[in-house]
């Protein structure tokens, strides 16, 4: 499965870490051959898990500041959590944020407000600390699709995507635009 097709089947699917989570909501896939990708030199340190098993996390610091959560497909290839919708463990994850508001709606707000650390790089989504569980697909009609956010290569892929009408996206999608 390509990391458009797993970003893609990742929208509704139950996220789980330590006991919080919630519902996904918005993603963004990112391609080895994407000069977008963390991957797109080559395995480093840095990106190793990327190239490592399926199903499993790719946890890196974004501008020396946030931690991100992505789900690691085929080599090299990886689902960036963009927003979830809290479910499971609110006062956890409320606590984690110090009652700062939006919860989850951005990459670093869900790896903060999850508990995600460095440490999680390279764990699998098994259902022990980290679990993923993929519920019945979103219809294509309720996935909305856009650009990336926040890359300044390879802009003009529509590699985002979201549940439409979700309220706690990172950011409106265009036009709702039906994939």
């Amino acid at each position: 499965m390509t990391a458009v097709d797993l970003a893609r089947a990742l929208i509704g699917a139950q996220l789980v870490v330590r006991g919080a989570g919630g519902i996904i909501i918005e993603t963004e896939a990112y391609g080895r051959d994407d000069p977008a990708s963390h991957s797109f030199r080559g395995p480093t340190a840095r990106n190793a898990a990327m190239f490592g098993p399926a199903g499993h996390a790719y946890v890196y610091r974004s501008y020396g500041i946030h931690l991100c959560l992505n789900v690691v497909g085929r080599p090299g290839e990886a689902v960036l959590i963009r927003a979830i919708e809290p479910r499971i463990g609110l006062g956890i994850m409320q606590a984690r944020r110090q009652g700062r508001m939006p919860l989850c709606a951005g990459p670093g707000r869900v790896a903060q407000a999850l508990g995600i650390a460095l440490t999680d790089n390279g764990a699998p989504f098994d259902g022990g600390q980290l679990s993923l569980v993929l519920l019945p697909a979103a219809s294509p009609a309720d996935i909305v699709t856009g650009t990336r956010i926040g890359i300044s290569r390879n802009l003009h892929q529509p590699w985002r995507f979201g549940l439409a009408g979700a309220a706690g996206l990172s950011r409106p999608f265009p036009a709702a635009a039906p994939f």
